[in-house]
């Protein structure tokens, strides 16, 4: 979400038919929507290496993988984002507007969603009981931050730097794995880039 172009309050059901037309995208809390704003190419190439390298581990394994289109409702804030991409293992319905239990969801940081990723989403997407993972991936530079759930209410993080990968495990004997690198290959991201002062004090804010 962002904080352009807030529009007037709706119901649930005026939300989902008015995105149906609509020409942006918008995300929705508790009755206020929020128009969405486009990415850089390095955005888009971050969440296209996430989705190839998720389409070759989840072939035939009963999970889907979708990029930006697909929202996500969390019903305990009553609210509905548009993750960068999202693995459900749910069952697959082809007429559904939106998934309700998403195992994995990644956020790729812009300008102007950082604050938003890193707080309010990170808040929501923890009350989502099928959420095993969310992953939080930097433009700035090779940094990735990897929300773990342990149990029903406890979290862990790991911060991922070049040469890490790091593993998720969807359910019994099915893992899915990914590195840095890969996440990040062709996008000439400086793996030594300094972060602004905001970054660095945002970074571990959870």
């Amino acid at each position: 979400m962002t904080n352009a172009d807030k529009l007037s309050r709706m119901s649930i059901e005026e939300y989902l038919l008015f995105e149906e037309t609509a020409t942006t995208k918008h995300e929705y809390l508790d009755g206020e929507t929020f128009a969405m704003t486009g990415g850089t190419l390095a955005h888009n190439k971050i969440s296209t290496n996430i989705l190839k390298t998720l389409f070759g581990q989840l072939e035939s394994s009963g999970c889907n993988v979708y990029m930006s289109d697909v929202k996500v409702r969390i019903e305990a804030n009553n609210s509905f984002y548009y993750p960068d991409v999202l693995v459900d293992c749910g069952s697959y319905q082809k007429e559904r507007l939106f998934v309700e239990s998403p195992s994995i969801i990644f956020e790729v940081l812009s300008p102007s969603t950082a604050a938003t990723d890193r707080r309010e989403k990170l808040v929501a997407y923890k009350r989502i009981p099928s959420l095993k993972a969310y992953v939080i991936v930097q433009q700035s530079r090779k940094l990735i931050s990897v929300y773990l759930r342990s149990n029903a209410e406890d979290w862990t993080i790991q911060e991922m730097r070049s040469n890490d990968d790091f593993s998720v495990e969807l359910f019994f004997g099915r893992t899915v794995k990914l590195s840095v690198n890969e996440i990040y290959e062709g996008t000439d991201i400086d793996d030594g880039a300094k972060l602004s002062i905001r970054e660095e004090a945002e970074i571990y804010v959870w």
